[in-house]
């Protein structure tokens, strides 16, 4: 493994299957023939991993509550020394679970909450009771001492609602708010005029920076949102501060934009390594190849070396703690090492 880049945090798609049908969701199934892998072959993929580094470990999903044999993949990650995390939508959250996520070895959970009512945050999950579902998840995690994050994902449908979203975040208790934003992927791509605009997208992270620097409770940090970086150190410089960034110990660094490739990775239900959870381009398969080939591959290799860039983002004098979003410019512009195509920010070094 790189000095440099260590693998700190992996999500693993532990199903396709899900219970809800969100706008946004980037693991849409068209598979019909997909069938989870089985429990034996999890634990392999798992010891795989554990060769390498002993990441945070995300038993992600669709919805990982729906396997019957997640708590026991929990208890194998701990024994293999992960620290385990759950990414659930919080609607199959009870008591009986609680006590089981404990037992477990998972030590902390995120939920997604994408509005601050019901009206906002079901049609965005296309799911009747989903807010009041995740409102009362909240109350049993707590009542269970479980910390958890919460997730919110804003396109132009509901980024009117990023603030009441934060305020509401923060009064059920979560220890972190992430503030993502949508990327054109899954079930996104079918409807790319609902992705937030480059330039609200901009005005988005301004407000995220003057809500950081004053909130002392909550751990906040947007997500997919690199150029905040910039606008952080920019920002910071004009107020004469030296700010600090906190980190929280279940998340990848908090120090620089994108860490997809750098500390972080994403293994899809199937087994395919990917740079993170929304990069369409796999470096290959953890059943064919170990995951030191895979963090070292051509994929992996190119987007940690920013020397590699082309355009603006090559020329950047931010570049390092931004690196600009890969998925973006993979989609938008056809190759992932060009300018990320929501940043207008004009280098210094481009004379």
């Amino acid at each position: 493994m790189s000095e440099n880049s260590p693998l700190k945090w992996i999500a693993f798609e532990t199903t396709k299957r899900c219970n809800l049908n969100c706008v946004h969701c980037r693991s849409k199934n068209t598979d019909l023939k997909y069938k989870d892998i089985d429990k034996k072959n999890v634990f392999l993929l798992m010891e795989r991993v554990a060769e390498f580094s002993k990441p945070v470990f995300v038993l992600s999903g669709g919805e990982p509550l729906l396997r019957s044999d997640i708590f026991e993949i929990a208890s194998y990650g701990n024994g293999l020394g992960f620290k385990m995390a759950m990414a659930t939508n919080g609607m199959l959250i009870n008591d009986d679970i609680c006590k089981k996520i404990n037992e477990s070895g998972i030590r902390i959970c995120s939920i997604s909450l994408d509005g601050s009512n019901s009206d906002i945050h079901d049609s965005f999950r296309r799911q009747h009771g989903s807010f009041d579902g995740v409102v009362k998840a909240t109350e049993i995690f707590k009542r269970h001492n479980i910390p958890f994050i919460i997730n919110s994902s804003f396109t132009k449908k509901n980024q009117s609602d990023i603030e009441n979203t934060y305020r509401l975040a923060k009064k059920l208790g979560a220890s972190a708010w992430y503030m993502f934003i949508v990327l054109p992927v899954g079930n996104a791509k079918d409807d790319m005029e609902e992705i937030i605009t480059k330039e609200d997208y901009e005005k988005i992270l301004e407000w995220h920076f003057d809500m950081e620097i004053s909130e002392k409770d909550m751990k906040v940090r947007p997500t997919c949102a690199p150029s905040y970086y910039r606008i952080f150190a920019e920002k910071a410089k004009k107020l004469g501060k030296n700010l600090e960034r906190r980190n929280l110990s279940f998340s990848p660094d908090g120090s620089k934009g994108c860490v997809a490739a750098e500390s972080i990775a994403y293994i899809d239900a199937y087994g395919n390594f990917y740079p993170c959870s929304y990069f369409s381009q796999s470096a290959g398969n953890i059943f064919e190849k170990s995951v030191k080939e895979l963090w070292n591959s051509e994929i992996f290799s190119s987007i940690r070396d920013t020397s590699k860039y082309i355009g603006d983002c090559g020329v950047c004098e931010y570049k390092k703690i931004c690196q600009g979003c890969r998925v973006r410019s993979a989609v938008y512009n056809g190759n992932y090492l060009s300018k990320d195509p929501f940043c207008d920010y004009k280098p210094k070094n481009n004379h």
